[in-house]
């Protein structure tokens, strides 16, 4: 098992290497940039210098004069040691901003995570036993509206429902009006009350398509010989279900499960602009909006960092939890 760890980590970082240099490209080969946007303001500011010197003197500021490869071998090395910059669009350094910002998102995705658990697979479970029946296509027919609704749909119905026509919720933002007079508890309650809406797009746009794993590894399972032998000894049926099949059932579940977990600290880009939460998501939307290439290239090195962690943690937990399991 440590070998083949480290023989993942080490496959990981070139991988990392490889993705990093091709998002390096993409954004400087982005139509408008933060250098573009500054040399035109100072452009035009009277006996100001040219369009052209401008963008000389900052391109060289910032590293930008240079080649796509040497650019990137420099960005990686400040990466490496810690130096991830400042950000033009938020002008604070970029570790600051997303400190600020990314628990945040934790917090939602989390809240959002655990309802998502315990809605979906007991709803899988429920639909694999009682297959063909009204239950299992009635929870057949919710997992693939999950699937299928766009976010940004959803999320504009919750807002023109609750928020539009019964005025329960805020249309935008995590704080109320009011927000600086409340106590701390009734701060906490507030943004917890503007949170409703997100966290409810989140669950039910997530839960579809575990509900439908977890349904189709059940009935797998339930057909599986071992299971008819149970049967066959005279076992209950709650005892079959959920004491050999379940157990079974959640091998696959827990690494899905696991490789979610650090997804939860990438944000939700979508949902968190649409309903206008701060969180990392959010921000970096506005920051790629402006041409903000350090925090953006910080926030997509970090998503890369935590797809190659999640599969990681999905392989390890797939042998621990599988007995049958063996790696060389």
């Amino acid at each position: 098992m440590r070998k083949y760890i480290l023989k993942r980590i080490l496959l990981s970082i070139v991988i990392f290497f490889f993705v990093m240099l091709i998002v390096y490209a993409l954004m400087r080969c982005l139509p408008t940039s933060y250098i573009e946007s500054i040399a035109r303001q100072k452009s035009q500011q009277p006996g100001s210098k040219s369009y052209e010197e401008w963008m000389a003197q900052l391109s060289a500021m910032y590293n930008m004069d240079k080649g796509i490869l040497a650019g990137y071998l420099g960005w990686l090395g400040d990466f490496f040691r810690g130096n991830f910059g400042d950000s033009w669009y938020y002008t604070v350094p970029v570790i600051d901003k997303f400190n600020e910002t990314v628990w945040l998102s934790f917090v939602m995705g989390l809240i959002a995570f655990f309802f998502e658990l315990i809605i979906a697979i007991p709803l899988g479970v429920i639909a694999a036993t009682k297959q063909y029946s009204r239950a299992d296509y009635a929870i057949s027919v919710i997992a693939l509206a999950g699937i299928s609704l766009p976010t940004f749909f959803f999320a504009s119905l919750l807002k023109l429902l609750f928020s539009v026509k019964l005025g329960w919720f805020d249309l935008f933002g995590l704080v109320g009006r009011s927000y600086s007079q409340l106590s701390p508890w009734g701060q906490l309650l507030d943004k917890g009350h503007h949170l409703v809406l997100p966290v409810v797009t989140l669950v039910v746009v997530s839960i579809g398509s575990l509900m439908r794993y977890t349904r189709t590894n059940m009935l797998e399972v339930l057909n599986a010989d071992y299971i008819r032998t149970a049967r066959a000894k005279g076992l209950s049926e709650k005892k079959v279900i959920y004491h050999h099949a379940f157990r079974n059932t959640l091998i696959p579940l827990v690494t899905i499960i696991g490789g979610s977990l650090p997804g939860l600290f990438s944000g939700a880009l979508i949902t968190e602009t649409l309903y206008s939460i701060p969180g990392i998501g959010y921000t970096s939307y506005h920051a790629m909006v402006g041409g903000d290439i350090p925090f953006s290239m910080f926030y997509l090195a970090f998503l890369a960092i935590l797809t190659l962690l999640g599969n990681l943690i999905s392989d390890i937990l797939y042998a621990v939890v599988d007995p049958r399991v063996r790696i060389a």
